[in-house]
């Protein structure tokens, strides 16, 4: 990781810059794909899986057993999960209130199911059943009619048995063996096996975020663009220094353009502490060139106070912040632009992405700033509906004419003018 002590302010935007791939590159490429995959649907999936995945697939459906043999131990854990993230989306949902904004006037708002949602669960060297869990259970609570989830194969075009026992507990009847760009353009187009979708939901690497970006031109939408897994850390002399460690290590092990950043408040020793179980917790990980080339993205700050750590992180905007300081309730009032925040030394960024409750599909490389991470909301539309009496048309009608006038549109105001007109001939 990269020390920078005191930085000026003018400095924090290029401390703030994401590792990326050259965007003049990238996207050409997810493009081809793009248009390979509408033109030659299943044939093109086919020969990309195996282009990219290395993987002979002769079929992209996979049907769900209705019993999946997996680990007791982990069983129970995604139970528990899926327990905590099921009662945590459920208290979003809400009941239409009627509002009288006029006498005979009522205006009211409900949630409707999108009907036809697109899940893509990232594969590769870390199959996340976890993200399954995340937007199957908002998804099902919702009232979606159709759920096409999406996942790379396995070298040997399997699919992992956790995805399966979540796919399962879902009462998903099949899943498609398809990953990267190939798999949303799957699920924008439609193909001869997989169904179009109405949005798409999920992260992936930047070419699924490219690929994810690129499909809205074409009228669908995507809950968010959701990149490669980033946390900010705020630390003090309060923090635990293997809690911190381990927090930025979590993280860094996703993948190489993951990126982790490290606040600390006035303790050259707090952070020379941290830095160093950083370098004995890595020697330890499974995943350690990964994070190894992660942390050479990742940057570790020095400042003065927690105010001026929370300033850069509101600039930053983190898909996740923890806040490993004595004050952390206090400074978790001031945060602006985050993802999902983590307060105080035992709220560890593992626990949102599991099995607190709350959804780890969140916003990344910046967008904290104007995007929220995936709710219940993310899986309806908000239908506004009026009901106008003859009482209300009278109220308001009046108002609308002259208003309609105003902006010259002599249609908008004759549809009132008929009606009062209906009224006052009895």
């Amino acid at each position: 990781m990269k020390v920078f002590r005191y930085p000026n302010p003018n400095d924090w935007p290029s401390l703030c810059k994401r590792p990326s791939i050259d965007q003049s590159e990238l996207q050409p490429k997810v493009q081809a794909v793009l248009d390979d995959v509408k033109l030659r649907r299943d044939e093109a999936l086919i020969e990309l899986t195996a282009k990219f995945d290395k993987v002979e697939l002769k079929s992209l459906i996979l049907t769900v057993p209705n019993s999946v043999e997996i680990d007791l131990e982990l069983k129970s854990a995604i139970d528990v999960a899926w327990k905590n993230i099921h009662a945590f989306h459920a208290a979003q949902q809400s009941t239409p209130e009627k509002v009288e904004t006029t006498q005979g006037v009522f205006c009211w708002r409900k949630s409707i199911a999108i009907e036809k949602v697109g899940l893509y669960i990232p594969g590769g060297s870390a199959p996340l059943f976890s993200t399954l869990l995340m937007l199957g259970i908002p998804a099902t609570i919702a009232g979606c009619k159709e759920i096409v989830v999406c996942t790379p194969p396995s070298k040997t075009g399997s699919v992992d048995s956790a995805i399966l026992y979540v796919a399962q507990k879902l009462g998903l009847k099949q899943i498609y063996t398809v990953g990267g760009a190939q798999a949303i353009a799957a699920m924008t187009f439609g193909t001869d096996s997989i169904p179009k979708v109405d949005k798409i939901f999920g992260p992936g690497n930047q070419y699924v975020t490219m690929a994810k970006q690129l499909i809205q031109q074409n009228g669908l939408a995507i809950d968010m663009p959701a990149g490669p897994s980033e946390v900010l850390v705020i630390a003090d002399e309060s923090c635990e220094p293997a809690f911190v460690a381990a927090d930025l290590l979590s993280q860094a092990e996703h993948g190489p353009d993951s990126q982790v950043v490290l606040v600390v408040v006035g303790s050259e020793n707090v952070l020379s502490n941290i830095l160093l179980e950083v370098e004995e917790q890595l020697e330890q990980l499974p995943r350690k060139e990964i994070a190894e080339l992660a942390l050479k993205n990742s940057s570790a700050l020095l400042v003065n106070t927690s105010d001026e750590a929370m300033s850069f992180s509101n600039h930053y905007a983190p898909e996740h912040l923890i806040l490993a300081v004595k004050n952390a309730d206090e400074l978790a009032e001031k945060v602006v632009n985050a993802g999902s925040v983590f307060i105080g030394n035992y709220s560890c960024e593992s626990a949102g992405d599991y099995a607190s409750g709350t959804n780890h599909t969140l916003p990344t490389n910046g967008y904290a700033r104007s995007y929220s991470g995936v709710s219940l909301d993310s899986f309806v539309k908000k239908v506004t509906f009026q009901k106008l009496s003859a009482e209300g048309i009278q109220n308001i009608g009046p108002s609308i004419e002259t208003m309609a006038s105003a902006e010259q549109l002599d249609a908008h105001r004759n549809a009132v003018t008929v009606r009062l007109k209906k009224l006052q001939n009895g």
